[in-house]
């Protein structure tokens, strides 16, 4: 929780939720060319096409996020990895 905490204090000083963030930071990579995101209403999908007027990254924005950003030793492909 103590990262989700981190990881939304950086999305709201940019004015976003933090799943705009997220997505945001998902798209800013070239070689992704897609993301799925879902949307149950009008608003939801309002609030995912808003993520295109904000996405630039600092270079400091991008190191605090990779700093919160982390699996916490959960591996959730373990099992399929060690057959």
């Amino acid at each position: 929780m103590e990262k989700i905490r981190a990881l939304n204090e950086i999305a709201s000083a940019r004015g976003q939720s933090l799943a705009q963030m997220a997505l945001a930071w998902a798209l800013r990579d070239p070689r992704v060319t897609s993301a799925l995101a879902g949307a149950s209403s009008v608003e939801q999908l309002e609030t995912n096409v808003a993520v295109l007027e904000r996405m630039d990254f600092t270079d400091d924005e991008l190191a605090e996020i990779d700093k919160h950003a982390t699996d916490s030793g959960i591996n959730l492909w373990a099992a399929s990895s060690s057959e």
